[in-house]
């Protein structure tokens, strides 16, 4: 592992990455990791790469769990990148299929590492605020990694999304309100429930977990990255990634 710290997207103070983290101490702005990549890059190449396991955890040397431990993974990554032959007249398109990851979407890859990561750290009950996917991948990781998973979802959520959490084992709360009333419960209980947050850029892992869809992508692509990338954006975690 080649993560040397956590450092703050705003004020740059640098946080230790060995203790669980939510936001920065001083200006509560979103850490980042900051990894080693020239580290990093002598045994991460792209030949090295092409003979691993085909999830996002074959660039672990640019992921932050340690070595020697066992991530927390149900096979997310390694996704297809399909031609759209219907435009193949007018545009060269290609659709990066997210559906396949373990949860159906692309927040299997940032929970993957972020559970991981938590566990490794000492958390043992984890909340996070969800209108569907996040709270999806939150429920089917944390089952995987034996942690109490606690979801907050707006009442009026896909009946489809909260049966997938319930039946995962988590402990599923439905508000009346928008997902942000979610995460204000969920920041007004977490000390007394000893919950650690899993919000959307408020713990500094799931981004590390959604970037490795760029790393597929430039591999997918001969490592020439294509003209154009059009990304559904969401809370942010990815395109930051």
């Amino acid at each position: 592992m080649f993560l040397q710290h956590l450092e703050c997207s705003a004020c740059g103070r640098q946080h230790q990455w060995s203790r669980l983290q939510n936001l920065c101490l001083s200006c509560q702005k979103p850490l980042l990791a900051i990894v080693d990549l020239t580290a990093a890059g002598r045994t991460l190449t792209r030949e090295s790469v092409a003979t691993r396991e085909k999830s996002l955890w074959r660039y672990r040397e640019v992921l932050p769990l340690p070595r020697d431990v066992e991530p927390i993974s149900l096979g997310e990554g390694g996704t297809p990148l399909l031609h759209a032959q219907k435009f193949e007249d007018n545009i060269d398109l290609w659709i990066k299929d997210e559906s396949l990851n373990p949860t159906q979407s692309f927040k299997a890859r940032g929970m993957s590492v972020a559970v991981s990561m938590a566990k490794y750290l000492g958390a043992t009950k984890l909340a996070v605020p969800s209108a569907g996917n996040a709270g999806g991948a939150l429920a089917a990781y944390a089952a995987r990694a034996r942690l109490e998973a606690h979801i907050f979802m707006p009442r009026d959520t896909p009946r489809a999304n909260i049966i997938e959490c319930r039946e995962l084992g988590a402990h599923v709360t439905l508000i009346d309100g928008l997902i942000t009333d979610c995460a204000a419960e969920i920041a007004r209980r977490k000390r007394e429930e000893g919950w650690f947050d899993m919000s959307t850029l408020k713990e500094p892992y799931r981004i590390e977990g959604k970037k490795t869809l760029g790393y597929e992508l430039a591999g997918q692509c001969q490592w020439q990255l294509p003209d154009v990338i059009l990304y559904p954006t969401g809370g942010g975690t990815g395109l930051i990634g």
